[in-house]
């Protein structure tokens, strides 16, 4: 018996109608193993994408000796088991059914649990999520946190069918170079399903967003630190470019209101959310696009400029 048959299997172990196959194509399917099994028996159950690396599975026969039927062929075959052209190994589980195919975090459901590898809270910011996670649909709202597996985000889109797109084109992936901090190395993105619906979104802030609720009040922090000044090459303070503005209005004559300030900004891109509040005595807002560009080409435009003549300064 050759060597590379002797790594596929593992006789010591008693027979059971779950097979555990390893070292399988990254995102391997259902149908992929149930093609591969099919030919010795009815398969009645799998479980895919197992183990740390996702490169394992189960796979459940309807009858005992249908299993043993598999693993014997392979055992004395001079050709390997292969999913796409890849050997699989094949060994008898030590479970002898598959029980809750799907997890809780394998129900499909509209809110994703994401958990971003490799970087510490603030690496990534809450706008960098929406960036990445808004390609697939309307975000509603996203709110991060620190647990024991890292830095976290619950992201609520629409529905399932649109989350599902969204983790199965970025589960395992990692967020583009160009959007992280230069000290961050491989930022890898593990998602999951989470068993919420509808996320409670107090304030608006660097922590959490309700992207369906433009009045929702802001937390105070989140105003501190919404443009905090960094020194450039030359010593001198600047304000770094954001697709969240941070409007001062003075000399005002008339109440603004967030219809005013959306027809004013709306005239250099599509405005996701505005947020009115009272600071020192002055009247600011944040208002929100969806990417740098746009931000940098309203604030170039309106600085220093009026909505009106006399009145509702920009600053």
């Amino acid at each position: 018996m050759s060597s590379s048959n002797q790594q596929q299997f593992r006789y010591t172990q008693t027979p059971s109608k779950v097979l555990h196959f390893r070292n399988l194509p990254w995102e391997c399917t259902d149908d992929e193993l149930i093609d591969i099994c099919s030919p010795f028996g009815k398969v009645v159950n799998t479980k895919c994408n197992v183990g740390a690396n996702r490169n394992q599975a189960f796979v459940e026969f309807a009858d005992l000796n249908q299993a043993i039927s598999m693993v014997s062929y392979y055992a004395s075959s001079s050709e390997p088991a292969q999913v796409r052209g890849k050997t699989v190994y094949i060994q008898y589980s030590n479970r002898h059914e598959i029980v809750n195919n799907k997890g809780p975090g394998d129900i499909p459901g509209n809110v994703l649990l994401v958990t971003i590898e490799g970087v510490e809270a603030g690496d990534v910011s809450i706008d960098v999520i929406h960036l990445v996670f808004s390609a697939f649909g309307f975000v509603h709202k996203i709110a991060t946190f620190e647990k024991t597996a890292g830095f976290q985000a619950l992201i609520q889109f629409t529905d399932a069918e649109t989350a599902s797109s969204a983790r199965n084109a970025l589960d395992g992936r990692s967020i583009p170079r160009y959007l992280l901090p230069e000290h961050v190395g491989s930022c890898n993105l593990r998602i999951s399903y989470s068993a919420h619906r509808d996320l409670n979104i107090k304030f608006q802030s660097n922590r959490s967003r309700d992207y369906t609720n433009p009045m929702l009040p802001v937390n105070q922090t989140a105003i501190d630190g919404a443009l905090q000044p960094v020194i450039g090459p030359d010593g001198k303070k600047k304000e770094p470019e954001s697709n969240v503005l941070l409007a001062t209005i003075e000399n005002m004559q008339y109440a603004v209101t967030v219809d005013v300030l959306h027809t004013v900004f709306s005239a250099f891109g599509t405005v996701q959310k505005i947020a009115i509040f009272e600071k020192n005595g002055q009247t600011q807002a944040l208002v929100q696009y969806p990417d740098v560009t746009t931000g940098a080409a309203a604030r170039e435009a309106l600085e220093g400029h009026c909505i009106y003549d006399g009145g509702y300064c920009f600053q």
